[in-house]
This record gives C-alpha cells, sequence and structure tokens, in this order.
C-alpha cells in the first residue's frame, strides 16, 4: 500500500490493485466503507501535491512514502500517543489485526490467506493460533480423559 497510486483504485467497480514482492500484483475488492474513508482522505486529509502516489508525507518533501518502513513508523507513533503497548509494533500489527478479525468473524483460513496474499497456505496457519476460544470449540476431548 505504500506505493499506492491513484491509478490502482477503480471506483467504478470497486477494487484496487495491488503490487507487491516480485512484481506480484494482485486486484482485491475495495469494500464501500474503505473507498469512503479514501475518498475522505483524499478530498480532506491528502497534503496538496503534484505526485500520484495516494498517501503522502506530511511534512516536506510531500512526497510519496519511500519504503514500508514509513507505515512501521506511522502504526509505532499511534500505540505511544494511544499508551498501548502491544506484542507486535510495526505494520505487522494491522495485518494480524484484520486477520484475527477476520477468523473471529468466521473467515476461512483460505479466504483470510487470500485477502492478505499469502502463496502459501502454512503461512496464514499461524492465526489459527490466536483465536483459542474458537479452537476450544472444535477440540476434541484427550482419548482416556484428563490428567
Amino acid at each position: 500500500m505504500v506505493h499506492l497510486c491513484l491509478e490502482d483504485i477503480n471506483w467504478s467497480v470497486g477494487a484496487v490493485l495491488i503490487r507487491g514482492k516480485s512484481a506480484r500484483e494482485d486486484r482485491l475488492p475495495l469494500p464501500p466503507d474503505v473507498g469512503r474513508a479514501l475518498a475522505a482522505y483524499l478530498r480532506k486529509g491528502r497534503p496538496p501535491c503534484s505526485s500520484r502516489r495516494v498517501f503522502i508525507r506530511m511534512k516536506a518533501p510531500r512526497a510519496g512514502f519511500s519504503t514500508s518502513v514509513a507505515v512501521c513508523d506511522i502504526v509505532r507513533a499511534a500505540l505511544l500517543r494511544a499508551r498501548l503497548q502491544p506484542e507486535r509494533k510495526g505494520a505487522h500489527l494491522l495485518r494480524h489485526s484484520l486477520a484475527t478479525q477476520m477468523l473471529r468473524g468466521g473467515a476461512s483460513l483460505t479466504q483470510i490467506g487470500q485477502i492478505l496474499r499469502h502463496q502459501l497456505p502454512q503461512t496464514t496457519e499461524i492465526y489459527a493460533k490466536v483465536d483459542l476460544v474458537a479452537l476450544r470449540a472444535v477440540a476434541q476431548p484427550w482419548p482416556g480423559g484428563v490428567r
């Protein structure tokens, strides 16, 4: 998302083109609430500049972020302001939070992997251990009872 450009958003069909590692490109749905928040940012929150990048530095020089480290810095600063001390503190916190909410909402690991753009199912399996309440509900009793 760091390198997201205005041309990557297809407002008419509600989709966004995401570019990733190794020149990988995926078109993902743009949910209406996210589209509204993005449009509000573009109209009212984004600093004026000539860059076609969606997300722009608030301080000069007004340009798109150069690396994903900027997102990590923004997340860390927001956590400090909120006086939160989660285990994960960088941009991965956002991905982890999304996966956890999707899992709790009933999404399958396959669906979560598609949204997070994981290439291997094993990469998504780390999120299965997060929802212990749901795991307990499907866990089978230990053969021979409790010891």
